[in-house]
This record gives structure tokens, sequence and C-alpha cells, in this order.
């Protein structure tokens, strides 16, 4: 429906976007084929993973091998609140459709199973394979309540575990812990990757307010390499989950090395965030000119976000976890509570003179797309005019735009609005979600304004896409050089999106498209 107000002489579209209530059969039949009762539950993402039940935080331990690729997680059995840490363990085949499987690791005398990684020891240097069954390799943080409450230091260490049936059984090392601080507190996360030039293993951990680097030959024998951060990037918070990153920028033979760090608190918008670092690694430490600091995403929902190891073609493939340690804990769901973003693929570009992490989701998204109910049109929209059109949680929407002073509107008859506004006057993108539904189990959640600074958009046209599940929305700009990624609790399904002119000239969006996401489960 097309607002005629303050009509001027400009071609206006109406547009009838096909509502996506067609896919409640769909997840119904989907729900009594598979038994899983969580596909009615509110909130419940559609098309991102969560648990089955109970609570999870990070992604960790994220590997690729024999055509599976493996996500273990934080994950408490037992509440659907943080607790005796776990690694929960799923599988797909496509990063998109996800098999749930048996907790992978459990706590034991040396403490709960904190963050970490895991990787293919292709060459058995560790020992615990033989060479034509190398082994997987977990490495993760033990953490150690007792000795926390009782004020020692030292209370976090390092310990692994292997894997010779690809990530059905794992047996932790006899030797653990392989790496521990007496004097250290928030030493933990340890992600580890295979250095070429040097033939060893790099590990990436955080300890308290910086990241060291440890090598090795074997993975159970470490030594100090290095240091980076004390005085560099965000310190409003503890620093966790490392991931040091060599890139090819695109197009290019030219090779940097990428640090990403994950603080809470400290975010730009509020409570945890990740930051990021270009710069060089010798094989011993990270060294970086970078004066400002960088955000992999400026939404308040995307924390503690790491890349898979042994990815086909050397793909980096991120995924990170959709929330906030501000109200991590109260977030309105009940038998479940955690998810992650969906996957993206980072890529490292040149950004005028500089450099820019760019992070898009994979191609193979596309295919969730199940129907498209406007075909890619072109919109204009004159001064003062705005579009409504149906739309619903499960959804893509999509165009080309060179207007930097707009707004996207999604709202439902309860009177509630997710406010997205693009505004030239300061090269500023923000997301509202005061309105949003489901805001007051926590101050946090709704008072803030998310605030996005764009500089560096480009002059001409760049691309909007949006997805937006049951809980969630994500925002990506030009491909992924900016993004945004948001928790929503509405208490109706938004069901119309208003597109405003904010500006006095016209406004046009190019190849606009708007289509149903098909759920994964």
């Amino acid at each position: 429906m097309v607002n005629t107000n303050n009509w001027t002489p400009f071609l206006f579209v109406v547009l009838f976007l096909a509502s996506c209530k067609s896919d409640k059969n769909t997840e119904k039949s989907m729900s009594q084929k598979t038994n899983l009762a969580y596909y009615t539950e509110p909130y419940r993402p559609q098309f991102h993973f969560s648990p089955e039940t109970m609570w999870m935080n990070d992604p960790n331990g994220m590997v690729y091998n024999k055509g599976v690729y493996h996500l273990f997680y934080q994950y408490h059995p037992d509440s659907t609140i943080w607790g005796p840490m776990h690694w929960g363990h799923a599988t797909s085949t496509d990063l998109l459709h996800w098999q749930h499987k048996p907790i992978a690791l459990y706590p034991d005398e040396n403490g709960f199973i904190f963050s970490g990684s895991a990787v293919l020891d292709k060459q058995n240097s560790s020992g615990f394979g033989t060479d034509d069954n190398p082994p997987l390799v977990a490495i993760f943080t033990y953490h150690d309540a007792k000795s926390k409450a009782s004020g020692d230091s030292g209370f976090e260490t390092q310990g692994i575990a292997y894997s010779l049936d690809n990530g059905d059984s794992w047996t932790k090392y006899e030797g653990n812990p392989v790496i521990g601080d007496e004097n250290s507190t928030d030493f933990r996360d340890p992600k580890v990757f295979w250095y070429e030039p040097d033939q060893k293993w790099i590990m990436s951990l955080v300890a308290g307010d910086h990241a060291q680097f440890h090598g090795s030959k074997n993975l159970k024998d470490w030594e100090l390499l290095g240091e980076f951060g004390k005085e560099k990037g965000a310190h409003g918070g503890v620093w966790e989950c490392p991931d040091l990153i060599p890139f090819k920028i695109e197009g290019t033979d030219e090779e940097k090395w990428v640090l990403l760090i994950s603080i809470n608190p400290g975010a730009p918008n509020g409570g945890s965030g990740t930051q990021y670092f270009i710069g060089n690694f010798d094989g011993k430490t990270f060294t970086t000119d970078q004066t400002e600091d960088r955000w992999i995403d400026w939404g308040t929902d995307n924390y503690a976000g790491v890349t898979f190891s042994n990815t086909p073609e050397d793909e980096t493939i991120f995924m990170g976890w959709m929330s906030n340690w501000q109200y991590a804990n109260e977030t309105p769901t009940e038998s479940w509570r955690g998810a992650t973003t969906l996957p993206r693929k980072l890529t490292l570009e040149r950004v005028g003179k500089g450099y820019g992490l760019f992070n898009y989701p994979i191609e193979k998204v596309d295919g969730l797309i199940s129907e498209r109910s406007t075909k890619a049109m072109n919109i204009a929209i004159g001064d003062g005019q705005s579009i409504s059109a149906d739309s619903l949680m499960q959804s893509e929407v999509r165009f080309m735009t060179s207007s930097n002073d707009f707004q996207l509107k999604f709202g439902n008859g309860a009177d509630e609005q997710l406010v997205l506004t693009m505004k030239s006057d300061g090269n500023e993108f923000t997301l509202d979600r005061s309105r949003s539904g489901k805001t007051d189990f926590k101050e946090a959640f709704g008072n803030t304004l998310q605030q996005m600074p764009v500089p560096d958009l480009p002059k001409g046209e760049y691309e909007v896409r949006i997805f937006m599940d049951r809980s969630s929305i994500e925002i990506f700009l030009n491909k992924g050089q900016y993004v945004m990624t948001a928790q929503v609790f509405p208490n109706a399904e938004y069901n119309a999106l208003e597109i405003v002119n904010t500006s006095d000239t016209a406004l046009e969006f190019k190849e606009f498209s708007h289509g149903a996401v098909k759920g994964v489960w």
C-alpha cells in the first residue's frame, strides 16, 4: 500500500508481498516428521542453530573433516541459564542443517570445559592417531570453580582431548593440563592452527587484558612465544575468544593477518562485542599499526565468534553466539536459550587506502530462500512517501540503493516497531528496538539506540540485505562491509514493512525483493 500524503510527481510501485504463512504447513509437517516439538516454541530460530534444550553460549571447537562440519559449543545441560560448562556437539554437511549429537566433553577433576578449538592433526604430530587415521584434537580451557571461589589465581588451565572416529567419541589426554599459569586469571579460549613456515602449531589465547601466542610441535608441549594488546584496542572488559587468521587481500597476492578478540564489557553499543586487528604475524608475535577500534559486528548480539578449522578450499567461515552478557540469562525463552549467527564468509578487502574485514552469509544460504513474493523490482518513493507491505519474521529483504536517508520499520498489530535508520548526517546506521516487543526483562536490552558509523560506504550504489528469524535480525551493508546483529522478541509477528524516505529528494531502491526463508530443521 502506498501512502499518498504529500504526493510528488514520481513513479510509485505498490508492493503486495506474499505472506510467508504457507511455510506454517511446511513447519508442521517437518515437526511431525522429526518429532521436534520446538518448532512451535515462541522465538525458536528456524534457520539458525540452537540447542534442543537448555543453555548454550560460545561456539567453539569448530572443525571440518571427512565431509562433516563439527560445531561444538558451550553447553549447560541442566538449566537454561549459564552453569557448569560442557561441550555440546552438532554436525552438518552444509553448515545450515544440523544434527544434534551427544555431549562431547564433560567436566572432570580439573574443572569445567570452557571454550577452545579443534584441529585435524594431519601429521599425527601428537601421536594420538596413525598416519592412516590422523586424530581430531580438541584444545580447551579447564575452569576450576572451587579454586576460583577460594580466591586462588591460576584457576584456568588448558587441556586437550582426541577423537579417532571423526568426533563421535573423545579421550582426554592423561597429561592434562598442558598449559597453566599460576599468576593469571581469565586465562582461556585457546585457538590453534598449523603454521607452515615454522612447521609448528600456534595457539592464541587470552590472559585478562591481552593475547598470548604459544608454539608446539606436538600439541602437548607448549612454549610462550609472544604477546599482544596491552596497549592496543578496546579495554573496557576482559578479552576472550582470540582467533588469528591469515588472509590474501581479495584480488591480490598480498597477505595480511587478522586477530579477532571478543571483549566483555566494552563493546560500542554496550556489553559484549568482537573487535578485530589487521596486521602481521612472524611466527611469534602479532603487530599492527592500527590505531582505531574496529568491530566485526556493531549490533549487540554477535559475540565470541571464531572460525572453522580445515575448511574446504581454505574458506574462512565464521559463526558467533547471538546474545550479549548484559541480558543473556534473562531472554524470554523457556526450554532453551541461545543461538548462533548465520555462518558467514570472512574476506579482507581494500577500502580506500586501507583494509576492511567483511563478513557475509555463505552462498549456501541463498538456497534457503524458498520463494520470492516479489520479483526483483525498482521502487521509487518521493518526498514524504512510504510503502507498506506484508512481511513475516522468517524472511529475507534485499535491495540496492545509493540513498543514505531512509527508514525501514518492521511492525505489527500490537503497535510494536523495530526501526532501522540510515542517516547521511553523521554517516550513521541505527537500530532501535525500544518498542520492538518484549524488552522489560532487562533494562539494557531496550534502552540503547544501537549505532553504527558507516563512513566508508560507497558513494554510489550498495547492497542492503536483511535476514529476520523468529527472534533475530541480521543486517549486511555492502556485502558485509558493515554488519549489525540483534535479538528481538515481538509479542506478535511483524507483518508490515514500511519504507520511509527521510530526505528531501527522491528515494530509489533497485532490485528490491522479499522472500520466505525455509526452516533448516
